[in-house]
């Protein structure tokens, strides 16, 4: 009896061990991943007397503003988006802003009058004129025209210059000397030439971005004066530039030669092909619409009738609405992009003068994608 007790406790014992054993093997339950949030779709809007105001995508209500001081104009945004760049006239500078925390956290001097700016990876290129004196410049054929334009035969007037800020440094690393007034910046497709717009040159020039070396010149004037916008299609074959004084457009293959061109509206400016190259959608700041242009054959399909010098648009990252910035008449029209039906009127007082959106999306200031 004695023994078969032993062999019953015994028996027990390693059935207890084994059953540890078996526990001890089964790995615990992992825990479910954290779902993170997407951030936030937004639009940041710039102000020639303001600050930078942001909105929602999902409704378009305004929900924070960034003081980056007055003459914000040019805006661009770094392909994960997490710093938004603005070009101050009233500091000479350019304000590197955290989107995280909508503040900024460097200001880079720039130079006078710094206006368009473009983002290419880590670098920010900011087209600046060192010859400026402020306002308007003045209607072609006037006297103070033609007085600028002697002084600039003389020698006596600087050009513009694209400033090159590496935005990790936070710093000027280099400078382009362009033509007078640079506008519109541009980059190759293979991100080693930029191809600016020189209003008072009526000009395109084309530099080498690693040394600065001017490579090409496409003279304008023939076709139209003051060419304004630029913008390369998505598929890095051909350039679009509008010629603000011109009413027209002008197409540039790869290798910048002219090869096509179309009237426009009344002083056409922002520009960009739509995100499949099908379309090219032109802003007209005296004709007070968005034109939209078949890639192909330059025929006009549609117009948007918009508010007063709208500058800068930008789609939404959908590509089924645009955000138009309207300066003269103080208002943000959010509009179908399909019928042109004004989904919101925004008002906006200071002057809006250009739209970038995040997470970024085609438009006159983004680069295609």
């Amino acid at each position: 009896m004695k023994f078969k007790t032993s062999a019953i406790a015994l028996g027990l014992a390693v059935a207890l061990a084994a059953c540890s054993k078996k526990e001890e093997a089964v790995a615990p339950e992992a825990a479910a991943p954290v779902e993170q949030a997407a951030p936030q779709a937004v639009a940041y809007v710039t102000h020639q007397d303001g600050p930078v105001t942001i909105y929602s995508l999902a409704d378009y209500t305004k929900i924070g503003e960034i003081n980056v001081g007055e003459g914000g104009r040019g805006v661009g945004l770094t392909e994960d988006g997490k710093l938004l760049v603005v070009a101050v006239k009233e500091t000479k500078d350019l304000a590197i802003v955290d989107t995280a925390t909508n503040q900024v956290v460097r200001r880079v001097p720039v130079g006078i009058n710094p206006e368009f700016v473009r983002v290419l990876g880590n670098l920010a290129f900011v087209a600046y004129e060192p010859a400026s004196k402020g306002g308007p410049p003045p209607k072609p054929g006037s006297a103070e025209a033609k007085a600028i334009e002697k002084e600039r035969e003389e020698g006596d007037e600087l050009p513009a210059q694209v400033a090159i800020i590496d935005l990790v440094k936070g710093e000027k690393v280099k400078e382009i000397t362009a033509g007078f007034e640079t506008e519109g910046i541009e980059f190759s497709a293979d991100g080693k030439h930029i191809i600016v717009t020189n209003e008072a040159d009526e000009n395109v020039s084309v530099h080498d971005i690693e040394t600065g070396e001017k490579i090409k010149q496409i003279d304008t004037e023939s076709y139209g004066i003051r060419p304004r916008g630029v913008k390369r299609s998505p598929d890095g074959e051909q350039f679009v530039v509008t010629l603000e004084y011109g009413n027209k457009m002008l197409i540039l293959d790869k290798n910048y030669n002219v090869i096509n061109e179309a009237a426009t509206g009344e002083v056409p400016y922002g520009v960009t092909y739509t995100r499949d190259g099908s379309e090219i959608v032109v802003a007209l700041a005296r004709g007070k619409a968005i034109q939209v242009f078949d890639a192909k054959t330059l025929e006009l399909k549609r117009e948007m009738p918009v508010g007063d010098r709208c500058w800068h648009f930008s789609f939404t990252p959908d590509d089924t609405q645009l955000i138009v910035a309207c300066g003269r008449s103080n208002n943000i029209l959010v509009l179908d992009y399909a019928t042109g039906n004004v989904i919101k009127d925004i008002p906006e007082g200071n002057m809006p003068w250009g739209v970038m959106v995040s997470p970024k999306s085609v438009g006159s200031l983004d680069i295609p994608g």
